[in-house]
């Protein structure tokens, strides 16, 4: 996959794997399921969705529509409804069957953890196990410049960087939850009480002996893959 262009196809062929839908409502379940799509305009969209068409991958019913863009005047929406066709959905298979590299990346692993419930187990693991190996790379590099930030930045810089170094501590703590998790559930074995989710456990160690909590609503990165330069 490409960067933005990819996310943004996979995302599509996800939510249509469900059920067809209209431009509109896609638009809406995009808004609503990720949180990098939040600022998704019909000007991206509607590109990606004529893109897929001409790749075979989605089928338009009643195609002859001209779609009019819907406003507080009009009041009107696009007639077009899309669906996967044979080709979409097997592309969508091998879209949620990529564990690789780019599938740990900010943007990507939000939307690949948006699709968890359709993702094989094996998967997940990798996914989640490579997300945690790139955080810990970057939380390295982010301890190795706060350090230097004391001497040469002023107070509110380095308190900006020890910020964006918790964040990533948090979803490093959060990932080690959802990995112990899976293995739980992988060996049989009873999991930590998750109150009915699939989110992960409430608690787990440290490795001190501490019980850390994962119901900061700052710390799961799947409703803001995207991050920030001075949390990279």
């Amino acid at each position: 996959m490409g960067r933005r262009s990819g996310v943004l196809e996979f995302a599509v062929l996800g939510l249509l794997h469900d059920a067809p839908m209209h431009g509109y409502e896609l638009r809406k379940r995009l808004n609503i399921l990720l949180g990098t799509f939040r600022a998704l305009s019909y000007g991206t969209l509607y590109p990606c969705l004529k893109s897929l068409v001409a790749q075979g991958f989605l089928v338009e019913d009643n195609p002859d529509v001209e779609y009019v863009p819907a406003t507080a005047l009009n009041g009107k929406r696009s007639k077009i409804v899309y669906r996967l066709s044979a080709e979409g959905k097997q592309r969508f298979e091998e879209l949620l069957a990529d564990s690789g590299p780019d599938a740990w990346e900010d943007e990507h692993f939000g939307v690949h953890f948006a699709f968890f419930g359709q993702t094989d187990r094996a998967v997940r693991m990798r996914v989640l196990e490579g997300r945690r190996s790139r955080l810990e790379e970057r939380l390295e590099r982010m301890r190795n410049s706060l350090a230097r930030a004391r001497e040469r930045f002023d107070d509110y810089t380095v308190e900006l960087q020890r910020h964006g170094l918790e964040s990533v501590e948090r979803e490093v703590r959060w990932l080690n939850e959802l990995i112990e998790t899976e293995r739980s559930n992988r060996t049989g074995r009873t999991g930590p009480d998750t109150g009915g989710s699939s989110a992960g456990p409430r608690k787990t160690s440290d490795g001190r002996g501490q019980q850390t909590g994962s119901s900061d609503p700052s710390g799961p990165p799947y409703d803001r893959p995207g991050r920030s330069d001075q949390e990279r």
